[in-house]
């Protein structure tokens, strides 16, 4: 919520708005044609969790916390709202489901119609991704050979087969980022970078593929033409409506009419925001290090990586193909590590004390303990953790995987808890490195990775992955890069810039390189490694 200039802007200047709605806040930043963040906005949004993996939220909240979000920035910055040449809106890749009149329908047990969203996270959809999976259809080779729980189609299933009332009165189903931009503009379009990486558009092709619906029991579906989850699919920065509506202009503070663009998956808009800064696209793995992690890697041909999503046609980069993967938990991952050690309480304690956040705080511990920010893998010397608390997303596509945490004494102190955190971390490491090696055997390597996200702002924490991953990782100029990637979107669908890749161009720069280290720091990587992968077959296996 800084503002990095509070001085009133000359009023010819035109500048750029990008909103991210992440899982846990809103967030808007007003940007400068140089790609300069003038000022951002923040509120917090509700998590509503039931059992049995259900995870809910509200969009009637969301819009609300997007519009404070956006006139935070607008008057922080003290900008003109007829000077916003473009808003672009990013969100994570969760399912809204809206009756007649966009009026919310409630997703869940709770009856509570405000609870209209299934959360990208929710995985009560476990049964029918098994089922799904199990025909096998042509469609599933584009998200890796198997469909996952977050994904819209197992979710869209789960509701017909157990809220037939909710299904049958739905009006619409959109992916939070297209209903974004539906409630600012009232076009009922598509994002190809939604629809195709969540709900099996073969964007290669500009089509639904009817066989699948009726294969998998959603057959009403492709029956009704796809009118409820789109029958226009652009790319994003596509110019939507005719801008921002009266009712949506009001909300935001902003000009009627202002151009809003089609929108992008939070993920995908922070590779936007950062795979365009040091040679080409498919150099460059983009890597969004949040409460899930996502790694987004662009080609020119397809590349089919199994348990890697993708690949997707136009998803990201317009015109390359993009496959995905991640790990469903990853900053959310070392924040329940972190929970079960004794010392937590103490630890969090000392880190309020200092006006830190408890991963800063060891963080700094660790880096007091060590030589170099290299040299802190050391102090995870016998600990391991396999950090798949949400299943593993990408190589293998496993819902139903579990961490594994190896080497626990009866140490209760605030070292161990340090310790601990660095082997989160490195496992975390470990898993990127997985999905790399996985890419670069099918056809798809990378020499770069270039990160983003709130989890991945440490010096230690990057430095920690170029070492675990053996990749060079690059750090963006931009304070936010998802904001700014979302911003990008605004920044086509206003005319500043001809298309996405001029943009990305423009607009983002490296701040700073983190070399991985050498041999002696890179042979005891691999040693853990290898150990990270053995103990990740034993879970299996047991299982």
């Amino acid at each position: 919520m800084s503002t990095i200039s509070s001085a009133r802007p000359a009023g010819g200047e035109r500048y750029l708005v990008g909103v991210d709605v992440g899982t846990g806040s809103a967030r808007a930043g007003l940007f400068d044609l140089t790609g300069r963040m003038l000022a951002s906005g923040k509120r917090d949004i509700s998590l509503f969790r039931e059992a049995g993996a259900m995870v809910e939220q509200s969009s009637t909240e969301i819009w609300a916390a997007v519009c404070a979000s956006v006139r935070e920035a607008i008057a922080k910055a003290g900008v003109a709202p007829e000077q916003v040449a473009g808003i672009g809106f990013d969100a994570t890749c969760s399912l809204v489901v809206l009756g007649e009149g966009g009026a919310s329908l409630p997703v869940g047990p709770s009856e509570n119609p405000e609870r209209d969203i299934i959360v990208w996270m929710d995985h009560r959809a476990v049964d029918q991704v098994e089922r799904i999976n199990a025909q096998g259809h042509e469609v599933l080779r584009y998200v890796g050979g198997r469909i996952s729980p977050e994904m819209e189609t197992p979710k869209l299933l789960w509701l017909k087969e157990n809220r037939p009332q909710v299904f049958d009165a739905a009006w619409q189903f959109f992916d939070l980022a297209d209903f974004l931009t539906w409630r600012a503009t009232g076009d009922l379009a598509r994002s190809t970078c939604t629809v195709t990486c969540k709900w099996t558009y073969l964007a290669h092709e500009k089509r639904w593929d009817p066989s699948y619906f009726h294969g998998i029991g959603l057959g009403l579906l492709a029956e009704e033409d796809f009118a409820r989850i789109g029958q226009r699919v652009v790319e994003p920065g596509t110019p939507l409506g005719t801008g921002l509506t009266e009712q949506a202009a009001a909300d935001l503070g902003l000009a009627v009419g202002t151009p809003v663009a089609a929108g992008m998956i939070d993920a995908h808009a922070g590779g936007i925001g950062t795979v365009g800064v040091d040679g080409p696209p498919e150099n460059n793995l983009g890597y969004v290090f949040g409460t899930s992690s996502c790694t987004m890697t662009s080609t020119h041909e397809p590349v089919f990586v199994p348990g890697v999503w993708g690949p997707y046609f136009s998803a990201m980069v317009p015109g390359m193909w993009l496959n995905e993967g991640g790990q469903s938990a990853a900053g959310a991952a070392i924040e329940q590590l972190l929970s079960f050690h004794p010392a937590v309480g103490d630890a969090s304690a000392l880190a309020k004390t200092r006006g830190v956040s408890l991963p800063v705080l060891l963080a700094d511990l660790a880096a007091e303990k060590a030589d170099t920010l290299s040299g802190v893998v050391a102090l995870a010397d016998g600990l391991h953790v396999v950090p798949e608390f949400l299943g593993n997303r990408a190589p293998f596509a496993d819902p139903h995987a579990r961490a594994v945490i190896v080497g626990l004494g009866m140490e209760r102190d605030l070292d161990n808890l340090v310790s601990l955190y660095i082997a989160g971390l490195c496992g975390i490491g470990y898993g990127l490195r997985q999905i790399i090696d996985a890419q670069a055997a099918a056809g798809a390597p990378i020499d770069k990775i270039v990160i983003s996200g709130g989890a991945g702002q440490l010096d230690l924490v990057r430095q920690l992955l170029a070492d675990a991953t053996g990749k060079p990782l690059l750090a963006t100029r931009a304070e936010e890069p998802v904001l700014l990637g979302a911003a990008i979107l605004g920044s086509v669908a206003g005319g500043a810039f001809p298309d996405v890749r001029a943009a990305m161009a423009a607009l983002s720069a490296i701040d700073r390189t983190y070399q991985p280290a050498g041999d002696d720091v890179a042979t005891l990587h691999a040693k853990r490694y290898d150990a990270f992968k053995r103990l990740q077959a034993v879970a299996r296996d047991i299982r």
